[in-house]
């Protein structure tokens, strides 16, 4: 059985964390797509074609890894024309049943493992996975017939629900389904039209995935979704280790599942309370406090006196003084001093981020704030839960931030409360 990664599209839902696909982003040292590969490899699959867009970074990232007795080919979409059109390039190598799914499916092994069992119970040859969903007008649903499946709903809405199964974007097909594709008006949905098709056709059976949406990763659709990727990277592959090189001050307090990576530098009087992940070359700052699931990729600096706790911070991103709570920070992100991440509304309740102009219930009630790469932030910027700041972004000294900030936007709030921006271009 060969395996379709599909990897070639905006990421535009994951803003601001879109300057790259989605699937590089990196956890514990390693893009999203290395765990996806390597699960597909311990289920004994050999050969893999992966769809990227002209850009061809997926390719030019896995360069750095071996992945031994893995066959990997790269296909281009030239286009960011969605999913049926990005596995429509893939056609003419598929001859036989093909497992499809997506470049973030980090938990790929267990998935291919629920499949497999379907199969063998079923003697199915087409399989979608399934979970249970306690927010169904976000994802594609299942109209089901005890466990066959006999379409699917995108975004139903409320009280419209066919079922309270999503589809989690791990699926068994054969190449008919392509012959289905090319009659469907093309169109934003139009895999998931196709696929209705194919299966009144083709019998397809669910395999239902038992964990709990709660317990177990979904493929990274919205910027919050990423930590739940990062608990079950933690969870079942973080290991104990402080690298010989690494520099620990007196009075440093480590506990819990630490990993510290080559030359990195602890000041006197940190604390270090696992499960956390601290890169290589990284600086942590007298009297800091990382707790709880902190993952800081290589280069990273967390200044004198912060506190960060249950954040991501990617390459090169440095900060000073400041709380730090349920973040991203993507790459060579400067933050100044006294920047604190209000991560929790007043009233405990919660919290709703904006995508692409849309409100969204993220499920949260702590969740502080996703900054992209480039960006500036001045000294003691106060930024409210769920607000999102794009790349290359500058941000003055004493800001309150309220509402999101695009890319390429310069913002400051004048002491009287008027708040400004300034674009490439002009004021307003």
């Amino acid at each position: 059985m060969k395996a379709v990664i599909l990897a070639a599209g905006e990421s535009s839902r994951i803003w601001p964390l879109n300057s790259r696909h989605k699937s590089l982003i990196k956890i514990m040292g390693k893009p999203l797509i290395w765990y996806t590969l390597d699960g597909l490899r311990k289920s004994k699959i050999k050969e893999i074609i992966i769809v990227q867009s002209p850009k061809r970074d997926i390719e030019n990232e896995l360069k750095n890894y071996r992945f031994k007795s893995l066959r990997i080919r790269y296909l281009i979409q030239k286009k960011p024309k969605g999913t049926g059109n990005a596995l429509w390039c893939v056609r003419n190598y598929l001859k036989d049943n093909f497992l499809l799914l997506y470049g973030d499916v980090v938990n790929s092994q267990e998935l291919v493992k629920e499949v497999v069992e379907k199969i063998k119970k079923t003697k199915a040859k087409a399989v979608l996975i399934g979970q249970k969903t306690e927010n169904p007008q976000l994802f594609g649903m299942m109209k089901l017939k005890g466990n066959g499946i006999l379409g699917i709903i995108e975004k139903p809405k409320k009280g419209r629900e066919p079922s309270n199964i999503k589809v989690v974007g791990v699926y068994l097909l054969t190449p008919d389904f392509f012959n289905i594709y090319q009659k469907v008006k093309k169109h934003k949905y139009d895999f998931e039209e196709a696929l209705s098709l194919y299966m009144i056709k083709n019998e397809t059976k669910v395999a239902l995935f038992k964990k709990l949406e709660k317990d177990t990763p979904a493929f990274l659709k919205y910027p919050w979704h990423l930590f739940l990727i990062r608990k079950y990277l933690f969870d079942n592959f973080l290991k104990s280790k402080i690298s010989k090189s690494v520099k620990i001050s007196k009075r440093v307090i480590i506990q819990g599942k630490v990993f510290i990576g080559k030359n990195s530098k602890i000041f006197e009087g940190a604390v270090i309370k696992g499960p956390c992940y601290i890169g290589e070359n990284c600086i942590i700052g007298n009297n800091s406090l990382i707790r709880e699931y902190v993952n800081l990729e290589d280069n990273v600096m967390i200044g004198a006196n912060a506190e960060v706790t249950r954040s991501i911070f990617q390459k090169g991103a440095t900060t000073h003084s400041g709380y730090f709570g349920d973040s991203i920070v993507e790459r060579n992100t400067k933050i100044g001093a006294g920047t604190i991440t209000s991560n929790v509304r007043l009233d405990r309740g919660e919290i709703k981020s904006e995508v692409k102009g849309e409100k969204i219930n993220t499920g949260l009630k702590s969740l502080g704030t996703v900054i992209g790469k480039n960006s500036y932030i001045g000294t003691r910027v106060n930024i409210m839960p769920g607000k999102f700041i794009g790349s290359n972004c500058v941000v003055g000294s004493n800001s309150v931030v309220f509402e999101n900030i695009k890319d390429n936007t310069t913002f400051y709030t004048k002491f009287q409360g008027i708040k400004k921006r300034k674009n490439e271009k002009s004021w307003s």
